[in-house]
């Protein structure tokens, strides 16, 4: 029996476990000895883990929530580290599947060791080189941690071997979350949309008219008030001068933040956040994103949506150079140069980049009953 642990840390790591889960189950069902059990740092009754979520994704809630609902990172990994070690010392356990780089993972990863236990990475060999951020030193600890590192693109892969890691340990198997794009695309379309979207967005025939969808998480950049004042002004006035909506489903302090700073006659509509299907609908008949989320960016570059993230690096840097992404740091002129660029039509063109196939979870799994 092989046995696996999944672990995630926030809402978003379950858009790139969903697709290994699936994978794990239908393997299950044909007589494979393998099982799994999925395990959430937060708290049972988190607000932002709505049951159409794990609806939407076709997988199931998670089986342990360590409880943690802390706001100080160094806190936060004590704690982690502790309920995780007492969770791995009650229930056999041979490999731990870890996500991306929140602090609760690099928690999860020094764990996993500690306890002499394999530990592979999803969306490995990711870096900004900017040793100042939190999530780079999670980064380095987890992929220096991991006996297999799961890479999205070339580039990663790169970084990764540069890193000193060695090639044994490295696989390239494409873009996890574009599994679930490929997997939920006729439901997605399906999926209809609220009321209060579509009022925005109806035309004067069936089609609806064009919009443009605005998101923000990251902590840093809605902390710099004044400057998240510039960018938001830009969007307001750039999208009110080409006459356009720009819907905002915003979250807690992102919405606050965005709520202040707008004026009576805006062009940006904020509206409640989507579930999982909804808001993949929303974003793939946008005429254009703007966003600081690198998942938003991929799946944009996935669906050929112009896409301009607010940040000065990516993640994985094929959605730029092949993708339909560009990058415009924390730059208000920069990103009112580039909307105007985007809403007058003249945006680069773009493809799919290499194994963005929907296939990304089978090569994890055979590589993770493999070892």
């Amino acid at each position: 029996m092989k046995n696996i642990c999944i672990f995630c840390g926030a809402r978003p790591n379950f858009m790139k476990v969903a697709p290994l889960i699936r994978a794990i189950e239908n393997c299950q069902k044909e007589g494979h000895d393998i099982s799994y059990s999925l395990v959430y740092a937060g708290i049972e009754n988190d607000t932002t883990l709505e049951d159409s979520l794990f609806d939407d994704l076709r997988i199931r809630r998670p089986d342990t929530f360590l409880g943690i609902e802390c706001e100080n990172l160094n806190e936060l990994t004590g704690q982690v580290m502790a309920k995780f070690e007492s969770y791995l010392r009650s229930r056999p356990t041979d490999i731990v599947v870890v996500v991306d780089d929140l602090a609760s993972t690099m928690a999860a990863a020094i764990v996993t060791k500690k306890q002499g236990l394999t530990l592979a990475h999803i969306a490995a060999g990711t870096r900004s080189f900017n040793i100042n951020m939190p999530k780079e030193i999670n980064r380095l600890v987890i992929d220096g941690l991991s006996d297999i590192l799961f890479t999205a693109g070339m580039s990663n892969n790169n970084i990764a071997n540069k890193a000193g890691t060695e090639l044994s340990k490295v696989y390239m198997v494409g873009n996890i979350l574009i599994d679930n794009l490929r997997f939920n695309h006729q439901r997605v379309m399906d999926c209809p949309l609220p009321d209060s979207i579509n009022q925005i967005t109806a035309g004067a025939s069936d089609k609806p008219k064009p919009y443009l969808v605005f998101t923000l998480n990251r902590k840093a950049l809605i902390a710099d008030t004044e400057n998240l004042r510039r960018m938001v002004q830009t969007i307001d006035a750039t999208a009110k001068s080409f006459n356009i909506p720009v819907l905002a489903p915003l979250r807690k302090s992102a919405r606050e933040a965005v709520e202040s700073m707008l004026s009576e006659q805006t062009a940006i509509q904020l509206i409640e956040p989507q579930p999982y299907l909804a808001f993949s609908k929303l974003t793939a008949q946008a005429t254009g994103i703007i966003t600081d989320s690198g998942n938003v960016a991929e799946e944009a570059s996935f669906n050929g949506v112009p896409c301009i993230t607010l940040n000065s690096y990516t993640e994985h840097v094929e959605t730029v150079t092949i993708g339909s992404n560009i990058l415009v740091g924390e730059d208000a002129d920069q990103l009112k140069e580039t909307l105007r660029t985007m809403l007058e039509g003249n945006w680069k063109s773009c493809s799919i980049p290499e194994r963005w196939d929907g296939r990304s979870a089978e090569r994890i799994l055979h590589i993770l009953l493999e070892s």
